[in-house]
């Protein structure tokens, strides 16, 4: 390593200018000095052999050079200034001899090393020789890991290792985690009726095996963690865990909360009578009579198809409303609600037919209501007329007269004459008298949907008995599923009304939809409130149906598509009130049979309409109108995409075409009618034609449309069809018995002589049900 430079120049007169000396800057401590003398320069330095010689012979020879530097800088004249440079030549001076104890140039000097070399040891560096492990530990922090990282060894968690944690200041301490208890006020869960396991399990916080397990232990072992619980057993389990449960279901009982009137609140009012019995036992003939109109003039067929309702006046009786129920067994749904929505049951029995059927069936439906029974024996004025046999077999099922020690009341009326109005009048108003009826007039309305229509000018209309309260004019109403603003009341004459108070039969208008019928009736506080419960009563209503709705299978499709499925007969069903189309949808499923399935994809009220028809082209269906006509463009586009359009006006006409319909649907029956019997006496062949048999009828006939069969030793050889038959040498259409004729059998030309040939005809026939 060279020591220190030495610079010279040279002035104007060729003399050597001094400069003062320069202290060296300060060394670093050097390492001890190696007490080894250095050799002469004329002896050759010995070879070093080993890396420590190299080391302190190349530390010898910089000190040396060292020292030879700072002493020439001690040598040079510090007190003569420099002189100002001449432009003169300068003669370049004579490079210095070189000492012979540094390297020559271009030389390799060898420096010590700055790096330790030590030996390694097990735990690092490259493996010991050996079986090495499956999979060794590598990367940047293999040595950590094989220590027992941060995770233990093998990544596990080992004691005392913080690598990867943020590391606190020193002198602080960690804070340990404690687990804490919920405030009473947040240890609540609100739920609907029902919640999951899971839901509840999360809600507290709680590991849902936990719950599972303590709900187990109550003893519900067939439930797991997607499992819906009520709200009881949800009490009872969230209790085990220091919680409480609270249903917040929106609830119909807290929005028309039915209070008990106080005594002095109530005033009477008047009764309900339902008119029930068999059909065209004269029940809307007997109204007619009382309220002195003619409505049975006007009912199609003379037969009763809607739930009408009457207030009328009785002379000496105060005010009844009568309810009219039709007779016929499809309407056994809206004889039940007149049941339960009445008072009084008049149970009218022709004297002529005695109990029928439905007499028997409005009978159980005013057992079940628990309602007064007054029995009315109509048309006593007819020849074959016998009361006394009325009363006998009422009294088989229960109704004992009052002559005859009972409790039930008979009238013998004749309702086309006015026979004995006045003693049926009499016995309802006694009736009621003993009921004592009283009712809240102050109150909100409430009641229910005797029927409900739609009307082509003024829209949903329902007709409403008002049982409790009153109803004024743009109160906000809510029927079933759907509510509005009163915007116009009607009574049954059609009279406008500002205010209808208990007993008293409406027709109400502004609903949002048509209700059905049977619907309950609440007057609301306010539009919010309305809207409330018909959108909790609209979703439950979806919940039903959808959890009614059966899945679709791959085994479900192949059954409905296989050859000997059953057939469907879809319609789609509108009606002139929601009563009509509710009692005959119920009519034509019940016509259902194990060949046929009659399915009403939509039941409707109002008239067919141009959706109607895309409905019924969409699935197939047929269009059964009752009481009503196509409206706008519907029937244009019934005839443009081939939908049929059934109307009716009768019910009996309306199930009598559907049935047809269904037998249309089945196969015909095919059937052999025997025609007659040929014997063959002779064959015949004839060139490009074939074999012809001479045959004689022996018995009935054979024509040119009849099918063979050939028997050949009482053993059938062929059946077809008649190829030719001629007599003589004319073609003939007919061969009667007695005769003989030439026979040719198509596709056979094995004829012999004795075979008998049988002749037949295949009938198709309609299909029953």
């Amino acid at each position: 390593m060279a020591g220190p430079t030495v610079q010279h120049a040279r002035g104007g007169t060729g003399m050597r200018s001094e400069h003062r000396p320069v202290e060296p800057p300060p060394s670093s401590t050097l390492p001890p000095r190696v007490t080894t003398r250095s050799p002469s320069p004329s002896t050759p330095p010995p070879i070093a052999t080993t890396v420590e010689e190299v080391a302190g012979t190349a530390r010898s020879r910089f000190e040396m050079e060292l020292e030879r530097a700072r002493a020439r800088t001690a040598e040079r004249p510090m007190d003569a200034a420099p002189e100002a440079p001449v432009e003169a030549p300068v003669e370049p001076a004579p490079p210095p001899a070189r000492d012979p104890s540094r390297p020559a140039v271009g030389t390799v000097i060898s420096l010590p090393p700055r790096i330790k070399i030590t030996e390694r040891g097990p735990m690092g560096g490259r493996p010991a020789p050996g079986p090495q492990p499956v999979n060794p530990i590598r990367g940047r922090f293999a040595q950590q890991q094989q220590r027992g990282g941060p995770r233990g060894p093998g990544g596990r968690p080992g004691p005392g290792n913080d690598f990867g944690r943020k590391k606190l200041p020193l002198g602080k301490k960690g804070k340990q985690t404690t687990i804490t208890t919920p405030a009473e006020h947040k240890r609540v869960i609100r739920i609907e009726d029902s919640i999951t396991v899971a839901d509840l399990a999360r809600g507290m916080g709680i590991k849902s095996p936990e719950v599972l397990k303590k709900l187990w232990g109550m003893g519900m072992t067939g439930v797991n963690i997607n499992a819906a619980i009520d709200f009881d057993t949800a009490q009872l389990l969230s209790a085990e865990f220091g919680y409480e449960v609270q249903n917040v279901a929106f609830k119909e009982e807290d929005v028309f909360a039915q209070k008990v009137d106080e005594a002095e609140t109530l005033s009477p009012r008047a009764p309900v009578v339902t008119v029930m019995g068999h059909v065209d036992h004269g029940k809307t003939t007997l109204l007619d009579s009382i309220r002195k109109a003619r409505v049975a003039a006007g009912e199609a067929g003379g037969i009763t198809q809607h739930v009408a309702a009457y207030k009328v006046a009785a002379p000496g009786h105060g005010e009844i409303v009568f309810l009219d129920t039709p007779g016929h067994e499809a309407f056994t749904e809206m004889r039940a609600r007149g049941a339960q929505a009445t008072d009084i049951v008049v149970l009218v029995v022709a004297a002529n037919d005695g109990v029928m059927p439905q007499t028997v069936e409005a009978l159980s439906h005013a057992k079940d209501a628990k309602v007064t029974i007054i029995v009315a024996v109509n048309k006593i004025d007819t020849p074959d007329a016998a009361p006394d046999r009325v009363r006998q077999q009422l009294a088989d099922k229960g109704l004992i007269p009052e002559e005859w020690g009972g409790d039930t009341i008979y009238v013998n009326v004749s309702a086309l004459r006015g026979e004995n109005i006045d003693k049926l009048l009499e016995a309802i108003a006694v009736s009621a008298e003993v009921l004592e009826l009283k009712a809240n007039a102050e109150k909100p309305a409430s009641g229910l949907v005797i029927e409900a229509r739609l009307d082509r000018n003024r829209g949903p209309m329902a007709t409403i008995l008002i049982q409790e309260g009153t109803l004024r004019t743009g109160d906000t109403l809510v029927a079933g599923r759907v509510f509005g603003k009163v915007r116009a009341m009607l009574d049954d004459r059609g009279n406008p009304l500002e205010e209808a108070g208990p007993s008293t039969p409406i027709e109400v208008l502004g609903l949002d939809g048509v209700p059905e019928a049977g619907d309950l009736v609440n007057a609301a506080e306010d539009d919010k409130v309305a809207k409330q419960v018909v959108e909790h009563r609209r979703q439950t209503h979806r919940k039903r149906e959808l959890a009614s709705t059966t899945r679709v299978s791959l085994e479900g499709m192949m059954e409905r598509n296989s050859v000997g499925a059953i057939k469907e007969l879809k319609i789609v069903l509108k009606a002139d009130v929601q009563g009509s189309a509710e009692a005959l949808k119920a009519s034509l499923i019940k016509q259902s049979t194990d060949k046929v399935r009659v399915v009403v994809i939509a039941a409707g009220v109002g008239g067919i309409t141009e959706s109607d028809v895309n409905l019924a082209k969409a699935g197939g269906a047929i269009i059964v109108g009752f009481h009503v006509r196509p409206a706008g463009k519907s029937s244009k586009l019934a005839e443009q995409e081939d939908v049929e359009i059934r109307l009716y006006d009768i019910i009996y006409d309306a199930i009598d075409e559907v049935k047809a319909a269904m037998a249309g649907l089945l196969a015909p029956i095919k059937r052999e009618v025997p025609i007659g019997q040929l014997q063959v006496r002779d064959t015949f062949s004839i060139p490009k034609m074939g074999m012809v048999a001479g045959c004689m009828v022996t018995s009935g006939k054979v024509n040119r449309k009849a099918h063979l069969r050939i028997i050949r030793d009482a053993v059938q050889v062929y059946e077809g069809k008649v190829g030719s038959l001629r007599r003589f040498k004319d073609d003939v259409s007919e061969v009667t018995n007695g005769y003989e004729c030439g026979v040719m059998v198509a596709g056979y030309n094995d004829l012999k002589t004795g075979d008998v040939i049988e002749a037949y005809e295949v009938i198709e026939e309609a299909a029953q049900l």
